[in-house]
């Protein structure tokens, strides 16, 4: 496998290739993994200059920040209700179309960067998601067609506020989704042709405590047609992230308490790394 990531303090990240164990430093072929970089077939590149051994391993990668895999995108688009048991655990039947919100590009962070509480928020809640990183611009595409516009995957949280959300909303929802750290991506972004999206274990743990566990083939709409829907709508642009929906296991159900001060969030999907957060105020 190999995968790309993002290493060093926030806003000073440099691009770094992952393939059997080593970080390879990217400086040399983009200033940062970004919608330029995908679009550019940057990802064939870069695994090219790996094979001809013309990439430079990262010294002290290991000890170096891991940022988003995605230099910051102009879209984070977010499909709600997208497992039929998580939509029951809401209070609602499984939709008939893709419910799309969307979370401000502020919110994202590193995979192992803390989730701040801001003042106020009693009601914060844990969503693992698979994440999909647009490679090619996408507009009025067919599903036969959709995945080829995909540059590949990612560990998605989407962290939410649900008073916020639900009450305080107006009738939208991402009011209790864009507060900044509410979005943790990462750690790699894999290329498309690397992983399969239809049958990927997807789970999440609360301060040790198992609590969502399912499998991306429960999706009610796959990325192959989430994306040919979104693009009747919305140009896709090379860079954005969809994140496409959590499954049932979250706070908002009620079986769970909502977190608090010095939890641990821990969410993954098998082949794309997990991430581990801790719940700080602010």
């Amino acid at each position: 496998m190999t995968a790309f990531l993002r290493l060093g303090a926030p806003g000073a990240e440099r691009p770094v290739l992952l393939a059997d164990g080593r970080h390879y430093d990217l400086s040399s072929v983009t200033g940062d993994i970004d919608g330029a970089f995908l679009a550019g077939r940057g990802v064939d590149r870069a695994r090219a200059l790996l094979a001809e051994g013309r990439l430079e391993e990262l010294p002290g990668a290991a000890d170096l920040r891991v940022g988003p895999p995605v230099a910051r995108p102009a879209a984070v688009l977010c499909i709600g209700q997208n497992y039929a048991a998580h939509a029951a655990e809401s209070g609602s039947p499984p939709p008939t179309h893709p419910i799309l919100f969307f979370k401000h590009p502020g919110s994202i962070v590193g995979p192992y960067d803390a989730i701040e509480r801001p003042a106020g928020a009693d009601a914060l809640d844990w969503e693992v998601e698979l994440g999909v990183v647009v490679g090619e611009a996408a507009w009025h595409v067919e599903e036969a067609d959709a995945l080829a516009h995909v540059a590949g995957y990612l560990v998605g949280n989407d962290v939410s506020e649900r008073t916020w959300q639900r009450s305080e909303s107006g009738g939208q929802w991402s009011k209790g989704k864009t507060a900044p750290t509410f979005c943790p991506l990462g750690p790699w972004l894999v290329p498309a042709d690397e992983v399969d999206p239809t049958d990927l274990r997807i789970w999440s743990r609360i301060s040790g405590e198992p609590r969502q566990d399912s499998s991306t083939g429960d999706l009610v709409f796959p990325v192959a047609a989430l994306i040919a829907d979104l693009s009747r709508y919305v140009r896709l642009e090379p860079g954005d992230v969809l994140l496409t929906g959590t499954p049932e296991g979250v706070a908002l159900s009620g079986r769970f308490p909502y977190l608090v001060d010095g939890d641990v969030v821990e969410v993954g999907v098998d082949g794309l790394g997990a991430q581990r957060s801790l719940v700080v105020p602010v």
